[in-house]
């Protein structure tokens, strides 16, 4: 049985402590928040200014063995064999060739023609002999171009060898040819993944809305969470593009100069710091909404939600932190980017969005927050993050433990 409460009141110290101890930290920045919200959030919004504007000049390349750090057994081989051979030679093209007929042998007239025309492209420094399948109905030739693997001008090759060179030679011969090889296969995953980056992350924002609109039941707070938890994923993106694609990290990071970001790289990114994000996102919303049901006032639920909450946070965002930057330790420049990348990202996720720009927004739009019309009201099921079914209490006082948080 639990002792019997003591009917004296708490000691002057006591007191005096506990309210020392509820206006430091993060008790304090709430109340700053809340007291100045128009500052803040503009404050919070020009941190992910300039990252955006990086973010959009982002695109999508490939890695080859040049990209190593220097001095590893990857990139000293690319480095001998380029300056043996070439850059292109590591990342020959492979083109295919299905005849309407069989060839009758590796100097059949429609094989030579096909082989003239790949020497006489712009971009290509070799092309092997045409090798024959055992029926004679398909033609292969290994083609080394004059750049380097993830150099754009051989993605430029790749391009004009299918627009131009060979539909031209092939035309009204029933043969049907393909380029293919290493260099053509990334260059069609990036070409893919560009397309369906969009419609990944929309399709991501929607499942997400909708949870959250089912744990909280405010249609506001579901898509200013979406919302805002793209921001986290902008700055992501604009330190990859200003560090490697544009170089400005390349010494610091162990690099040699520029690298290329292939195209799964952002999204996978995308999954994981949508997943974090969201993470402390709900953690904050539920002790906002947690207040703001026991008092029903929003400028003080928001304070109080951002004081119990800021600390866990901060600290499980500082641990993720220092995981992803051991990240940098490796030599591939892969890890690289997702050490430096999701670091980032974490770190003003857990800061500036759930420090400032979350609890302004809330502040500012008062009570539309928690707004709901009644038909959705009756559509939606009960489901609640903390278990046990609540109701605002529709006072005008404020209690006490709210007031000090």
């Amino acid at each position: 049985p639990a002792p019997p409460a003591s009917s004296d009141p708490p000691a002057p110290g006591a007191a005096a402590s506990s309210q020392a101890a509820t206006a430091r930290g993060w008790a304090r920045i709430a109340r700053r928040v809340a007291d100045r919200p128009w500052r803040h959030l503009l404050a919070g919004l020009a941190f992910f200014v300039l990252p955006a504007l990086a973010a959009a000049q982002l695109s999508f390349g490939q890695l080859d063995g040049g990209d190593k750090s220097p001095g590893t057994a990857g990139r000293t081989a690319y480095d001998r064999l380029a300056s043996a051979f070439g850059p292109g030679v590591n990342g020959p093209l492979q083109v295919t060739d299905t005849l309407a007929e069989p060839a009758s042998g590796p100097v059949d007239p429609a094989l030579t023609a096909v082989g003239r025309a790949l020497e006489d492209t712009r971009g290509v420094a070799a092309v092997g002999p045409a090798q024959l399948s055992r029926d004679g109905r398909t033609a292969r030739w290994q083609v080394t171009p004059t750049t380097a693997p993830g150099d754009p001008g051989t993605a430029a090759l790749v391009d004009r060898l299918r627009a131009d060179t060979l539909p031209a030679v092939t035309r009204d011969t029933g043969q049907k040819a393909h380029v293919g090889g290493v260099p053509a296969i990334q260059l069609d995953l990036n070409d893919r993944l560009a397309q369906r980056l969009p419609a990944v992350i929309g399709v991501v924002l929607a499942i997400a809305g909708l949870l959250l609109l089912l744990a909280f039941r405010s249609p506001l707070v579901a898509v200013k969470a979406a919302v805002l938890n793209l921001l986290s994923v902008a700055a992501a993106y604009g330190v990859l593009t200003a560090l490697f694609q544009w170089g400005w990290g390349a010494a610091p990071l162990g690099l040699g100069g520029q690298v290329p970001i292939p195209g799964y790289v952002p999204l996978l990114m995308f999954a994981v710091l949508f997943g974090l994000s969201m993470d402390y996102e709900v953690f904050l919303l539920s002790a906002v909404r947690e207040a703001w049901l026991a008092s029903g006032d929003n400028r003080d639920a928001v304070v109080t939600g951002l004081a119990r909450t800021g600390r866990i946070i901060t600290s499980a965002a500082l641990i993720m932190v220092c995981v992803f930057l051991g990240y940098l330790l490796w030599d591939d420049p892969v890890v690289k980017m997702f050490g430096i990348g999701l670091a980032t990202a974490v770190a003003l996720d857990a800061t500036v969005v759930r420090g400032l720009l979350v609890p302004t927004t809330m502040v500012l739009l008062g009570k539309a927050n928690w707004w709901l019309p009644q038909w959705l009201d009756r559509l939606l099921p009960q489901i609640h993050v903390e278990g046990g079914e609540q109701h605002p209490v529709r006072t005008s006082s404020v209690p006490e433990p709210v007031r000090n948080a």
